[in-house]
């Protein structure tokens, strides 16, 4: 029997790379609107720099302020993975820094994200790695366990599996399941493709906004008054 709460397993099933770097072109925000508005991460994980993210979900459960674990997966995870940590939202311990996510760059991986916080902000948004956390502090971590690796853990409110997608922009976190990976993508493409034509009509001043007119509000039920709110005074 494992010892549940502090295990680290060390295979995980990844997906296809070009279904990875396919997904990565299109903004996440189509993604999520092609998975009914689901799964993406608490808007809380904010991006700490402008770089895109895109990889395999190295998935980490951390003890709250320990980050014991956290810098094992660092030496683990392959070229392309996203380590990401649940860390049960706790702002008060940083559980990675500059040094740690220059490591990760080193070693090729594709992001980092934190159900936490991170420290040396300052330096991190200069960097040309994506970071996503919850917040910031320069209370550092303690490195004493337990903790586990590559199992499936909650962050930012969704359920990540270890090889689950992990896309990344400047909207936030979004988790694809690998099994639909290959039809979200389609449906996606289609996505971008009509908010590019919106684009052009915006440009062209003939963008439809029938459903937002009042006899389409109307039917809604919602009332049109021709009159200013009557304060009392």
């Amino acid at each position: 029997m494992s010892n549940v709460g502090f295990r680290i397993f060390r295979r995980i099933k990844r997906p296809d790379p070009g279904l990875v770097r396919a997904l990565a072109v299109i903004p996440v925000a189509n993604i999520a609107d092609e998975m009914n508005r689901l799964f993406c991460l608490d808007a809380a994980i904010r991006p700490w720099n402008r770089a895109l993210m895109a990889g395999c979900a190295f998935t980490v459960r951390a003890r709250p302020g320990c980050n014991l674990l956290v810098h094992k997966a660092l030496d683990m995870a392959a070229p392309g993975d996203v380590v990401i940590v649940e860390d049960g939202g706790d702002l008060t311990t940083a559980l990675a820094g500059e040094n740690m996510v220059l490591w990760a760059r080193k070693r090729g991986l594709a992001g980092l994200v934190i159900d936490g916080a991170m420290r040396d902000v300052d330096a991190i948004r200069d960097l040309d790695f994506p970071v996503y956390a919850r917040g910031a502090t320069p209370r550092g971590p303690h490195r004493n366990g337990p903790g586990e690796i590559n199992v499936p853990i909650s962050c930012g409110g969704v359920v990540v599996n270890p090889g689950d997608i992990v896309l990344g922009d400047g909207d936030g976190v979004l988790i694809v399941p690998p099994r639909e990976a290959q039809a979200i993508l389609e449906r996606a493409k289609g996505k971008l493709a009509k908010e590019l034509k919106t684009r052009e009509s915006i440009a062209e001043g003939t963008w439809d906004r029938s459903a937002y007119a009042d006899e389409a509000l109307a039917r809604m039920g919602c009332d049109i008054i021709d009159a200013a709110f009557d304060h009392g005074r």
